[in-house]
């Protein structure tokens, strides 16, 4: 009896196909999770009343000019508006952040039409809630549209950012996402829920992807 050659698909009983090739598994394109959009848009609107509700702190309480020391000087609370980015970079060119801000927009509503891993979706939720809290200053506060002055109220290791810029809490935010971001890329996790490891398991330097199932 002859046997047909493989056909380089290999069916593991979970209704999804596998490409099989030079050692390497690769699961079909999937469409977003329920759970991973969810936690996405929880962690930024978590993200982004967190942020209005600290800037609105700091107003009422540090407008007068006074400063809050904290931790033995490691953290001052000490207001100040930045018509820059974060940690008050570019302040001569406000116009342009607000266009930035909906291009991250823009680009994490496509990314997430196949996002089905809630580590990626909380480091997408990071980044788009960090981005529109800053936004939201942009475009309500003075002095106007588009050039709203973005409250900045967190200095470390001395007052006035005179050892660092001072930043807030949508600038700590974004930043995390996108540290974490980098961390999952590095470590093999994939937005669709799967995970590319060493060649080790696989016998072959291709890596293995594991399907979403197997990853979270």
């Amino acid at each position: 009896m002859t046997q047909a050659p493989s056909s380089g698909i290999a069916g593991r009983g979970d209704g999804v196909k596998h490409d099989v090739a030079e050692g390497e598994i690769t699961a079909a394109p999937a469409k977003a999770t329920g759970v991973a959009i969810a936690v996405l848009a929880v962690v930024a609107v978590l993200v982004v009343a967190l942020d209005q509700w600290t800037k609105q702190l700091a107003l009422t309480a540090l407008s007068d000019g006074s400063t809050v020391r904290l931790l033995g000087g490691a953290v001052y609370f000490d207001l100040t508006r930045n018509s820059g980015a974060a940690f008050s970079i570019g302040t001569g060119v406000t116009f342009i952040f607000p266009i930035i801000a909906a291009t991250v927009l823009g680009l994490i509503i496509w990314f997430a039409r196949r996002l089905r891993s809630w580590p990626w979706a909380l480091a997408m939720g990071l980044v788009l809630g960090g981005a529109m809290g800053n936004l939201t200053d942009r475009l309500f506060r003075a002095p106007g549209p588009l050039e709203g002055h973005v409250v900045d109220f967190i200095s470390v290791f001395a007052p006035g950012g005179q050892a660092f810029p001072i930043f807030n809490t949508a600038d700590s935010a974004l930043f995390c996402g996108v540290v974490l971001a980098i961390a999952l890329e590095f470590t093999g996790f994939r937005r669709d829920g799967t995970r590319v490891r060493a060649g080790k398991e696989a016998g072959s330097s291709g890596g293995v992807r594991h399907s979403p199932g197997d990853e979270a």
